[in-house]
């Protein structure tokens, strides 16, 4: 795994722009007092609106809740994840959302994103995990989980390193070589 560090000396500006990076690809940022850590992921790089606040913290626009969150592992690769979706493998932006809630066996739980059929009915949920996780058998298990109550045809997991994709056919997973664009889906 590629990693980069960057001194934090962005003075006084409040947007981090492109050209203050040391490396112009997709990376993830990790937080630590005097360094921004960065990560290579193997997903197509988006250049996001990224804003330093006054907590020293970065925050990233999710361009799907229309909101800023603190930027962890997990969520650099959920906003490149999602821009790549839409922005190059033609997903609607509109039929697609973060963090879903949902509740199984009486417990709340949170699906990372789902997007969904033109009729609104779920179509492929997405798991992701920080670029340093390992996708484990208990993250394909959670996902699973998710679909006992979501019911959708197609389930993607991804770190930004690794990325899974698998269609649920007669009730059988049939694992993708890649991620279909939305023109090639089967429903």
């Amino acid at each position: 795994m590629l990693i980069h560090l960057l001194k934090r000396n962005f003075d006084d500006t409040k947007i981090i722009k492109k050209s203050e990076w040391a490396m112009l690809h997709t990376c993830l940022f990790s937080s630590n007092p005097r360094y921004t850590i960065m990560y290579i992921l193997n997903i197509p790089y988006t250049e996001l609106k990224l804003e330093l606040r006054d907590d020293k913290r970065i925050y990233v626009w999710d361009f799907i809740r229309r909101r800023w969150l603190k930027t962890t592992p997990e969520e650099w690769v959920r906003q490149q994840f999602s821009h790549w979706l839409t922005d190059i493998l033609g997903y609607p932006k509109a039929r697609l959302a973060h963090e879903i809630s949902l509740e199984q066996n009486g417990m709340s739980k949170r699906a990372d994103a789902v997007f969904y059929d033109k009729e609104g009915r779920p179509l492929i949920i997405f798991e992701f995990k920080a670029p340093h996780v390992e996708l484990t058998q208990e993250t394909f298990n959670q996902i699973y989980r998710y679909n006992l109550v979501l019911r959708v045809p197609y389930l993607i997991v991804s770190n930004g390193m690794k990325t899974y994709c698998c269609h649920i056919v007669d009730g059988k997973a049939q694992f993708l070589k890649e991620i279909p664009p939305f023109s090639q889906l089967s429903v």
